[in-house]
């Protein structure tokens, strides 16, 4: 009974050590995708965080608002292209140019854009371009050039990137 209860209380206390984001990119052609990511506090501090400090992760793809795909890292597998960078500080997923490297977020979709699955969903933010992977499909249309930022927030956001504004 005792463990139970140090269980329960371990298990409230690693979620209450979390923040949550939402954020939404914008593609061309209509193309927009919502995420959500769960970060440890304890990594807030850092001056850049990757996918190990992640405790969840989920990304839904759109096309004028209908859904394409989702991915999340519960479904992550040992081939599965999955790397994160994100400065808490600006509140940013860090772009190539941040950071001189090729590929800088890979969330089931590496450097090509083709590495997604089928079915499969994937984002991947290169030296190229940002863009979708669709069913092991790059789609080179939804590419927006790799500098683009995109919104990251504190609250939800819908597929047309607007904000859910918490009610009271």
């Amino acid at each position: 009974m005792i463990r139970a209860g140090a269980a329960i209380i371990a298990l409230v206390a690693n979620q209450a050590q979390a923040a949550d984001f939402y954020f939404c990119w914008t593609g061309s052609n209509g193309y927009t995708m919502t995420g959500q990511m769960t970060i440890m506090d304890s990594a807030l501090n850092q001056p850049l965080i990757d996918e190990t400090s992640v405790t969840r992760f989920k990304i839904a793809g759109y096309q004028e608002g209908t859904l394409l795909g989702k991915w999340d890292m519960a479904r992550r597998t040992a081939s599965t292209s999955w790397m994160l960078r994100y400065d808490p500080q600006r509140e940013v997923f860090v772009t190539p140019g941040d950071l001189g490297l090729g590929v800088t977020q890979a969330w089931n979709a590496g450097g090509d854009a083709d590495d997604c699955g089928n079915p499969g969903f994937g984002f991947n933010l290169g030296n190229y371009a940002q863009d979708f992977c669709l069913n092991g499909v790059w789609l080179e249309e939804s590419g927006m050039p790799p500098d683009t930022p995109f919104l990251v927030s504190p609250v939800p956001i819908d597929p047309y990137c607007r904000t859910y504004e918490p009610v009271s």
